[in-house]
């Protein structure tokens, strides 16, 4: 049973999204949803004015596949993506939101207590604008997102809370990778277990990479084999109807060869149908490239790790659902050597994040008890009373530290020999919390403004093409004073927080004030469509 006051931990997946809370033990559990499943769907049906999440929505996407939302994760941080539905255009954010509501109201009938505070996972290799994505979905949800948490850090959150609990409280030592194929993204991530604390070394990934891909490669070849019975059929994938149910046999045929070295699917178009056999090894044969992009980026990691200085890896952990193909596990043992397991594959990433959101909660107590003035002992005692827990959990729990890194490099755009350069000031794989500073030059004599332009790294690699970056945001320090001749310092500072997001300042001389620069969670929306989003959620939850 949750308790009032509690933060919930929600894995917010590409496919399927689950939510967890800490019990009385402070252990982590999933609460399941009114299937009874652990898991739910992550695709939304738009019926009308109304809207269905979870498996009754993934059923409708055979007979209704214009209006059903699904992989929307992958939409995530792109200002431009609408789905049109309802009469409107909802954007990623906003439909993600449908998810996330349809969590949190399955919680609170569960537990029979509010559900407000939330940590939500993200890929480790999401951008600023995906976590500034996820994070807005969290709020037209009416949830208050605590923090967000990256997913191979939340499910090593998770296996060492169980490393402590085996050695009753004493934790373990060991380096881990992680390696994290879910529905729709995949990160490859190397973590330092050490006592209390939990350092991400290096972390890589791909989000538009994941069990999704293996399932578009398992159709194709379905819908060839198909062709081959039925030489006088259509292609399924020329009818919506025929190739959201491909889709759907792909995806469970995709889970019997995890279980099985062949299996059947039905598959229809028009009027034909035909039954077609598959075996694993074609079904590896074809999905082949994909996995090998998998090792191509963990590779990368670990190279990354050495040249950090963790060249040792003790345990890799799989996580994710997709990672329980057999191919994975046999792949990663040929390339590198190691003894791949299984760790909670589905729920993982969810009990870490519940994990990460008691922690959360119990700094929190304990933080506002010693600023008004009580000693730290009692203030221990309280937190640890009001969660039944001795003060020795409680302390231990707010000693752990989680030490992030950043996924990708941030820089300013400024000229270099009459050339615009990208300029990195944050790195990718720099720890996190960060904060640095660089020194810039005015370009002339009594110059009246300064333009300041965030650039996000656009690739794999750092480039000093600004091509190859995105902005973030534009700011500009004007009506700057005379008198200040060319060469005046621009001093530029940039700083990131746990939960990813960016902050910029920019001090000229000229001006006693900074000029600060935050990117507004709610800037992957204009001001009328963020009303108009939060307008149409709220009606939409009003009638479920």
């Amino acid at each position: 049973m949750s308790r009032s006051g509690s933060v919930l931990g929600i894995d917010l997946g590409t496919t399927y999204s689950c939510i967890a809370q800490v019990d009385r033990y402070g252990r982590p559990e999933v609460i399941s949803n009114m299937d009874g499943d652990a898991t739910t769907p992550s695709v939304v049906h738009f019926q009308g004015d109304d809207a269905v999440v979870g498996k009754l929505a993934k059923r409708s996407s055979r007979i209704d596949p214009d209006h059903v939302a699904q992989l929307v994760k992958r939409q995530m941080g792109d200002p431009d993506w609408r789905f049109q539905a309802g009469g409107r255009d909802w954007s990623a954010p906003g439909v993600s939101s449908l998810i996330l509501g349809s969590l949190a109201r399955d919680a609170e009938r569960a537990t029979g207590l509010p559900v407000k505070d939330v940590v939500i996972t993200v890929p480790a290799y999401f951008g600023n604008e995906e976590r500034k994505a996820t994070k807005l979905a969290g709020e037209l949800a009416g949830l208050n997102v605590i923090d967000l948490i990256n997913e191979p850090t939340a499910a090593a959150y998770a296996y060492g809370f169980g490393l402590a609990a085996a050695a009753e409280g004493t934790g373990a030592d060991e380096t881990v990778l992680v390696y994290d194929l879910g529905g729709g993204t995949f990160d490859i991530t190397i973590i330092e277990l050490r006592g209390n604390d939990i350092r991400v070394v290096a972390t890589d990934g791909d989000h538009e990479l994941g069990g999704a891909n293996w399932d578009a490669e398992l159709a194709a070849l379905l819908s060839e084999r198909f062709l081959m019975a039925v030489p006088s059929g259509s292609d399924p994938f020329d009818d919506v109807y025929s190739e959201a149910d491909l889709m759907t046999q792909a995806e469970e045929l995709k889970a019997s060869l995890s279980q099985r070295e062949r299996a059947d699917a039905l598959v229809t178009s028009g009027t034909e149908r035909a039954s077609v056999t598959l075996t694993r090894e074609e079904f590896e044969i074809v999905t082949r490239p994909l996995l090998e992009r998998t090792i191509e980026l963990t590779r990368r990691a670990l190279a990354s790790a050495r040249e950090l200085g963790s060249p040792r890896i003790d345990r890799c952990l799989l996580v994710g659902g997709s990672s329980k193909m057999p191919a994975v596990a046999r792949r990663l043992t040929e390339e590198f050597g190691f003894a791949p397991q299984l760790a909670d594959p589905d729920l993982a990433v969810c009990k870490g994040a519940a994990l990460y959101g008691h922690k959360k909660l119990l700094e929190r107590l304990v933080s506002d008890a010693t600023a008004k003035g009580v000693d730290l002992r009692q203030a221990l005692a309280d937190a640890a009373g009001e969660h039944g827990m001795t003060s020795d959990a409680v302390k231990q729990v707010v000693d752990k530290r989680v030490v992030n890194v950043v996924s990708r490099g941030f820089g300013v755009l400024a000229k270099q020999d009459d050339v615009l350069t990208t300029v990195f000031l944050v790195h990718r794989n720099d720890p996190v919390p960060i904060e640095v500073d660089e020194v810039f030059y005015t370009m002339v004599d009594d110059q009246t403004h300064v333009r300041v332009q965030v650039v996000e790294q656009g690739g794999a690699e750092e480039s000093p093409d600004p091509a190859d970056a995105t902005v973030l945001v534009r700011g500009e320090i004007s009506d700057l004073p005379p008198g200040y001749p060319e060469g005046t310092e621009l001093r530029v500072r940039m700083s990131m927080g746990g939960d990813g997001i960016l902050t910029v300042t920019a001090h000229h001389a000229g001006r006693k004030q900074p000029l600060t620069m935050t990117v507004d969670t709610t800037s992957a929306l204009s001001g009328e469509e963020l009303a108009a989003e939060a307008e149409a959620v709220s009606l939409l939850k009003k009638k479920l």
